[in-house]
């Protein structure tokens, strides 16, 4: 096996992907140097963060972008040279996609990469499940291509700061593809930063988290639907887990997770105590409810990947449709027997706020733990989500519509994350997609899926109809933040990240 074939092998033991498929280009002609550190950006002003250079040439046809300028008398790629480079993008976009990054961020990260070896014209590809790139070394030489699936993308917020980090050194200068490569496997390798007891501590939390965001009161009744809503979810995660043991697709996982809160639901409501069982529910959708692949889907819509976003759109639908198949199971035999889940228990707009805004600091919390994102961005996550919040209820309780009112928080959300990520070098998502989460439409939702019980399928067409444009206005104000600060914002200098002498990075 030659030098670069070991390098690009993918270990099926550590549950990457077979080792990808590529068409051998022509041997160039003898003499030419095999180099392997990057020449450093030369795209624009080469200080800029990488994301700014590559968007705009993303952007544009292939055929018209300028070459990466590199020393005059640089000699052409060594033939195992372009292997390395497009095996070394090909991983990063695989660890950028299963993380969860939008498609046009990782086309821009494996661009970055291939530019920055001075490896181009190349043109690389990213749908839902798949990441490829393409190289065409002269006009008489044959294509050089590498691909690979992704199974099962999930949120992984460390290690897509991780891979973003490395990127940044990359196009800085300095590093080679042998040890960009090692320290890529090294970082896919690395486990999960927070415990398993946590992730579940964060799971119960997330769901008695949304009970006081929704219901806003401080009772001793509001604390044990607050207990209800954590016992619950700690049930359905572990109905959840039993159903994944057993290799059943996601959306059987859902339907069992998001019965045990419509149970409860409904058990508090036939008592003589007036619990509120719809807050529970409610609760239990804000801990169920796909937020990142519902933002991530439009993302991608509006960059233009459609056949991506259809695929996440998809995908965050079947998921959406096993929680309401779950509840709705349960509400109608609820409501048939005399339960009283009353709309009125669910305010539209903040009626405590400092309540509800440590309700919705606590949920963005637990659902950034979730995410696995890295203990030094939580502060800044948790001020967006408080700016985001804060901004909702002041549009709401002013009487603006809750579409418009949630539109305008996710734009502050977003260009404030945009902000934060752009100077701390960092990817935007850690500090958008948790602080969006007391923004999901979870009560919009229920009170959609009530109206279908109840026999009004008018209006539990408009209810979902409702829920669906909240989500719109999310991914919308999200992307035109981060446009605004694209276009508008004046872009950081990028220092050259200082060489770790020891640490994990170095293995």
């Amino acid at each position: 096996m030659s030098e670069h074939d070991q390098l690009g092998a993918r270990a099926g033991s550590d549950g990457r992907p077979a080792r990808p498929s590529r068409v051998p280009h022509q041997t160039p002609a003898p003499g030419s140097d095999a180099r392997e550190a990057p020449s450093g950006p030369g795209d624009g002003d080469a200080e800029a963060p990488w994301p700014d250079r590559m968007l705009p040439l993303l952007r544009t046809p292939t055929a018209e972008r300028r070459l990466a300028p590199g020393p005059a008398c640089a000699e052409p790629p060594g033939p195992a040279e372009p292997a390395r480079v497009l095996d070394l993008a090909l991983l990063v976009g695989e660890l950028l996609l299963a993380s969860g990054e939008a498609a046009e961020d990782v086309e821009a990260a494996m661009l970055a990469v291939a530019r920055a070896y001075r490896i181009h014209p190349c043109d690389p590809q990213v749908t839902f499940t798949r990441v490829a790139i393409s190289y065409q070394p002269g006009a008489s030489e044959a294509p050089l291509t590498a691909e690979c699936s992704v199974r099962r993308p999930a949120g992984d917020y460390a290690r897509l700061a991780a891979v973003f980090r490395l990127v940044t050194e990359v196009t800085a200068g300095g590093i080679t593809v042998r040890d960009a490569h090692a320290r890529l496997v090294a970082v896919h390798r690395r486990s999960r930063r927070y415990p398993a007891r946590v992730l579940l501590l964060c799971c119960a939390l997330l769901a008695g988290a949304a009970t006081l965001l929704v219901g806003g009161r401080t009772d001793a009744r509001a604390w044990l639907v607050f207990a209800s809503a954590v016992v619950a979810a700690l049930a359905g995660d572990r109905l959840s887990a039993l159903v994944a043991r057993h290799d059943l697709p996601a959306f059987y996982q859902f339907v069992v997770a998001a019965t045990p809160a419509a149970v409860t639901g409904i058990l508090l409501s036939f008592n003589g105590l007036h619990l509120r069982g719809s807050v529970v529910i409610t609760g239990g959708l804000f801990a169920l409810l796909p937020g990142w692949p519902m933002v991530a889907a439009a993302q991608d819509g509006l960059a233009g990947f459609y056949l991506t976003a259809a695929a996440r759109l998809l995908e965050a639908l079947y998921l959406m449709a096993g929680v309401v198949i779950g509840v709705m199971s349960v509400l109608y035999v609820g409501v048939n027997n005399g339960a009283d889940l009353a709309a009125q228990d669910v305010p539209a707009a903040a009626v405590n706020p400092p309540l509800q805004l440590a309700a919705a600091v606590l949920l963005t919390l637990a659902f950034a733990v979730l995410l696995n994102t890295e203990p030094g961005t939580l502060p800044a996550v948790l001020l967006n989500s408080a700016a985001g919040w804060t901004t909702y209820g002041v549009l709401a309780n002013a009487g603006a519509e809750p579409i418009l009112a949630t539109g305008l928080a996710a734009g502050l959300v977003g260009l404030s994350g945009q902000l934060m990520a752009r100077y701390r070098g960092s990817p935007v998502l850690p500090h958008v997609t948790a602080a969006l989460g007391p923004l999901l439409p979870g009560s919009v939702l229920y009170f959609g899926m009530l109206a279908f019980v109840r026999g009004r399928p008018e209006d539990g067409l408009s209810g979902i109809g409702r829920a669906a444009a909240m989500a719109m206005a999310l991914a919308i104000g999200v992307n035109l933040g981060r446009e605004l600060a694209r276009l508008f914002l004046p872009a950081p200098r990028a220092a050259p990240p200082a060489r770790r002498q020891g640490g994990r990075h170095r293995r």
